[in-house]
């Protein structure tokens, strides 16, 4: 599935467990020798919502919540339940969806966290606009939308090296879980253009959590409305920063093929093991 471009292989544990170490989790990853993705997500029971979503990155590693992937997750329960909303639990907290307009998926990503310590940053730092530059960008927002961004605020997007600066500043100390890295370009009060290097996925066509953390960085700071379009490669979410705190996305969920992984990809895995 994929949603705006940024692309899963979602996998159903509910009535079986599945043996994914990291190797397994690389090798599906792999788009030559493997399916492709820029995460893989695994749908696990829950005593407490519909269903919980566990969240691996292409390297592997795994991480506390992915937004384009709850659409994709919360379109898959709600046509199996025939229900229109349904709750997801994840790492990063308990999110709940539901269909709006046009079979677009509304989730509610909860509160945002601006603690220099809830990012988590190495030190003190004011997180609205950070005393921090890299290559020339500087004075970004921090976010912690379930998962931890920087958001640099730039005059021209697409100018960004993204491939060659994304990946020092995940890695850069300040960020001991390391960081997701966007970089917006204000359009106007209601559209912005952002671009984004994942944590462990690399450049990717959209990311949900991070038109989140983008969009809630501009508002503090008085860039934006509460309520924007967030651009991305793959094309558009609405966030809007709700009077309640809350952070609602709403975007597409696509489905590009299903199948299954046969006993001799396991093999493999043992043999190289």
């Amino acid at each position: 599935m994929h949603g705006l471009g940024n692309d899963f292989v979602v996998l159903d544990a509910r009535d079986h467990s599945l043996p994914l170490d990291l190797a397994a989790v690389k090798l599906l990853g792999d788009r030559k020798r493997g399916v492709g993705f820029d995460q893989m997500i695994t749908i696990e029971r829950s005593d407490k919502a519909d269903a919980f979503m566990r969240i691996h990155n292409a390297d592997g590693g795994e991480v506390e919540s992915c937004g384009n992937a709850a659409r994709c997750v919360a379109t898959l329960l709600m046509r199996e339940n025939g229900k229109d909303t349904v709750s997801i639990d994840t790492l990063g907290g308990w999110l709940n969806a539901k269909t709006g307009a046009s079979g677009l998926i509304t989730v509610d990503m909860g509160e945002p966290h601006f603690d220099w310590r809830s990012i988590p940053l190495a030190r003190e730092m004011n997180t609205m606009s950070m005393a921090y530059s890299h290559g020339g960008y500087d004075k970004p927002g921090a976010v912690n939308v379930g998962n931890p961004h920087v958001v640099f605020f730039v005059p021209h997007a697409e100018a960004v090296p993204l491939g060659e600066i994304g990946p020092q500043i995940e890695h850069d100390p300040l960020f001991p879980q390391r960081i997701n890295v966007e970089f917006a370009e204000i359009i106007d009060r209601t559209q912005i253009r952002m671009r984004v290097w994942e944590r462990g996925a690399g450049i990717t066509r959209a990311c949900g959590t991070g038109a989140c953390a983008t969009l809630v960085a501009a508002a503090r700071r008085d860039l934006s409305e509460r309520k924007a379009q967030i651009v991305l490669d793959g094309g558009v979410l609405t966030i809007e920063w709700g009077a309640d705190n809350h952070i609602y996305m709403t975007g597409p969920a696509t489905e590009a093929f299903h199948g299954e992984i046969p006993p001799s990809f396991w093999a493999a895995l043992h043999d190289a093991a």
